[in-house]
């Protein structure tokens, strides 16, 4: 066991070590900040979503490199991180070093193995707070933003931030109705919560739902946007009628069954009043369920309503073909595809999650579902495509309504936010 801890604490080490070399070759190249300029930060963004990238990712990446480039001094720690990922590389060549978190990736196999017996003393949450704790240590940060996937799984690495006598913020980018914390783990989600300097979130409904979970109110809260990749005046002409009459929707969303409902869409379209439309559906995004939702296209007999295009970073390309965003999740935040819909002057038929209703205006800029359930579904479904000549004029009034509360640059606004905070801090 000695010699396991030895091999972890070095291991350790050399990340950091490996760090202050990234942090010595960015400074050297960069241009110096006048006396007369903004006081300049160091600000870690600590990212606890599992995968290599996701939407909820969008946020925290794009206030780091904001930040980098005005001159601060920003590391970010992360789960699982893909070094050729585009947006890994735009932060570490903009002066900005991604340390890797997860054991199974950053740890040696033989290093893994070792400790596997020692499971109750270093499981991999533990693993990846020793991390996070040198590296937070050598940097000694005067704010730390943990970004957490849900509104829970980042307050394991907050804990270190709390352990330490950081000043730290929580930025929540989604929260499920029936996932709660641990009972034996509530006293201290409850505590990370009430001496986090701010908590964030991305729509009022995870805001409500986090205070009701948690059973407290909590003050230092505040809503903020998400950044998108279409551009603010984005408004696309309609795409010109195809000679087969086919309407196509585009349901843009990780291929994650759990959260974002694609099997209640697939039975909706099986039924048959679906089948003689002539309406195509085309799933764009990766996840883990990919396979299953193929399995399920096949058994349900609707290969020619649906396709797969997978991940395409040229979202409003998607947009200028297709009439309609379809997005059945169960879960969410404020989704970055309604944003990205909406500006594009697309109207969108989305069930009640998260904060969708917070942009989302039934009838008025597109369909809103009652609920995820395929009975809400094919009831949005059915009265948009009952007014199918109208979508034009939602699509217009869906843009003019989002220009009028997304902010240009989302990431700039946050990071107003957390110079703030960081001022505050040091003071």
């Amino acid at each position: 066991m000695a010699t396991a801890q030895t091999e972890l604490a070095v291991y350790c080490l050399v990340q950091i070590a490996v760090t202050c070399s990234e942090f010595s070759s960015t400074l050297s190249k960069s241009t110096p900040i006048s006396s007369t300029s903004t006081p300049s930060f160091r600000i870690a963004f600590v990212s606890s979503c599992s995968g290599d990238w996701g939407g909820s990712e969008e946020l925290w990446a794009g206030t780091a490199l904001f930040l980098t480039q005005a001159g601060h001094t920003v590391q970010a720690f992360k789960t699982t991180v893909d070094d050729q990922h585009r947006r890994v590389v735009a932060l570490r060549q903009a002066g900005c070093p991604v340390t890797d978190l997860d054991p199974d990736v950053t740890l040696s196999r033989r290093l893994v193995n070792r400790l596997l017996p020692y499971r109750k003393q270093y499981t991999r949450h533990k693993i990846s707070q020793r991390i996070l704790e040198r590296g937070l240590r050598a940097l000694q940060p005067h704010l730390t933003v943990i970004s957490q996937g849900s509104n829970y799984d980042g307050c394991i690495l907050a804990e270190v931030c709390h352990r330490l006598g950081l000043a730290y913020v929580l930025l929540a980018q989604k929260a499920v109705d029936f996932f709660l914390p641990p009972y034996l783990e509530r006293e201290q989600v409850q505590d990370i919560y009430q001496t986090a300097r701010r908590c964030f979130f991305v729509s009022r409904h995870n805001l409500e739902l986090t205070q009701l979970q948690l059973g407290m109110s909590l003050p230092q809260a505040e809503v903020v946007w998400n950044p998108y990749n279409v551009p603010f005046q984005g408004e696309l002409p309609w795409p010109a009628a195809a000679a087969d009459g086919v309407l196509h929707l585009a349901c843009v969303a990780r291929l994650h069954v759990p959260d974002k409902g694609q099997d209640l869409l697939l039975q909706v379209l099986a039924q048959p009043k679906w089948r003689m439309r002539p309406l195509h559906i085309t799933f764009y995004g990766t996840g883990p369920d990919e396979a299953a939702l193929r399995g399920m296209v096949d058994f349900l007999g609707v290969e020619a309503q649906v396709s797969f295009a997978g991940y395409v970073a040229d979202v409003a390309n998607i947009w200028q073909r297709h009439h309609a965003l379809i997005l059945p999740s169960r879960h969410e935040g404020l989704p970055l595809a309604l944003v990205e819909a909406m500006l594009s002057g697309r109207p969108a038929i989305a069930a009640d999650a998260g904060g969708m209703a917070e942009l989302l205006v039934d009838n008025e800029t597109g369909y809103l579902a009652a609920a995820a359930t395929t009975q809400a579904m094919d009831e949005a479904l059915e009265r948009a495509w009952a007014n199918r000549n109208g979508w034009p004029q939602l699509g217009a009034e869906a843009a003019r309504q989002a220009r009028a509360v997304v902010p240009k640059d989302a990431a700039a606004v946050f990071g107003g936010h957390v110079l703030a905070l960081a001022r505050e801090a040091r003071a």
